[in-house]
């Protein structure tokens, strides 16, 4: 069994693969590569059996989004640790060092994640990831280094290693047994806030999460979807709702979607106001996806009612709005924030 597996899940990527699959090679530090090939219509396939014979090919019948995509690669994988990289991300020599070490000393560490640079503009933070994700008590994720659209200059204010919230699935190293064994991702979603909702389950498992910032890689974003996509918007309001559902603890449940089902109403009108109609529509089917799973999410909570009963407070879930920190009182970085950790 290899000590880390290096997965790529690919779906239309060619150019992503051509581009930056050769930097993983070379830093791999000898660990095997593997892609996923979520079924894609491109010529990702072909491209790989050309020009990457060293890498280790899955090639999934249906495109199940990351989060299935993800479950039914990995489950054919033997590793102690799991890297899980995003097509669209540059590595650096020895990237995987870091982390690795860092999981090693660390046995009550579930995940980590390296320093997220953005590809475009290497002196900037990334959007999906960062410095380590947060969370507030509304579901509303960010990052050391983002929040919401304002992208912090790296100059070192986020050297310091430290137990987050999340970990991006943009890059992340993984423990396989405690992967496996709460569950992986959960498919319904498909793709965005499966790994909030993954490493949320990790907490209330007793099990922590570490951003570790002597690994540095840079992501481009938004390869799949862009960011003004509706189905973005859509996956984004509709997942962030389950999640909450799934995981909060029965004494904050209600009154927390209810108070966030009415800020997704604010949301609506104000890009309805700017003419994004079809983001508000997006809206609309997110909560009408998110009622329609409620028989689901029912099952899951209760599956998952001793996890979420043992551990009901983590520091890393903010006790305040974020939207209001950042909307109504003009907190723009981490630091800013009012009762920062």
């Amino acid at each position: 069994m290899d000590q880390v597996a290096i997965v790529i899940l690919n779906y239309n990527g060619r150019s992503f693969l051509s581009q930056f699959l050769p930097s993983v090679l070379s830093c791999s530090d000898g660990c095997p590569v593997y892609v996923a090939d979520n079924h894609s219509t491109d010529d990702s396939v072909a491209l790989l059996q050309a020009q990457f014979p060293e890498v280790r090919l899955i090639r999934l019948p249906v495109n199940l989004g990351y989060a299935g995509g993800y479950n039914a690669a990995l489950k054919q994988i033997r590793a102690t640790y799991y890297v899980l990289l995003n097509s669209d991300v540059e590595v650096t020599p020895d990237w995987i060092g870091p982390l690795r070490a860092f999981m090693e000393a660390h046995p009550e560490v579930a995940a980590c994640q390296p320093k997220i640079r953005a590809f475009p503009a290497p002196g900037y933070f990334e959007y999906a990831g960062a410095a380590g994700g947060y969370i507030d008590y509304l579901g509303y994720p960010f990052c050391r280094g983002r929040l919401f659209d304002t992208i912090e200059e790296d100059r070192g204010q986020f050297d310091d290693a430290r137990e987050v919230f999340w970990a991006t699935g943009a890059c992340m190293l993984v423990r396989s047994e405690v992967f496996h064994r709460l569950g992986g991702f959960d498919p319904r979603f498909f793709a965005h806030m499966e790994e909030i909702d993954w490493c949320w389950r990790v907490k209330n498992a007793g099990y922590q999460v570490w951003y570790c910032p002597d690994s540095v890689v840079y992501h481009v974003g938004g390869g799949t979807l862009p960011k003004s996509n509706p189905n973005k918007t859509l996956l984004n309001y509709r997942n962030s709702l389950a999640m909450l559902y799934k995981n909060l603890p029965t004494r904050n449940v209600f009154l927390n979607i209810l108070i966030r089902l009415v800020l997704d109403g604010f949301s609506g009108m104000r890009l309805l106001a700017g003419g994004h109609w079809r983001d508000v529509l997006a809206i609309l089917k997110a909560h009408y996806a998110f009622y329609s799973w409620l028989p689901y999410l029912r099952r899951q909570r209760n599956a998952l009612a001793d996890l979420r009963n043992n551990r009901i407070v983590h520091r890393q879930i903010y006790p305040r709005s974020i939207v209001w920190q950042y909307f109504v009182k003009g907190r723009k970085t981490f630091d800013e924030l009012d009762g920062n950790h």
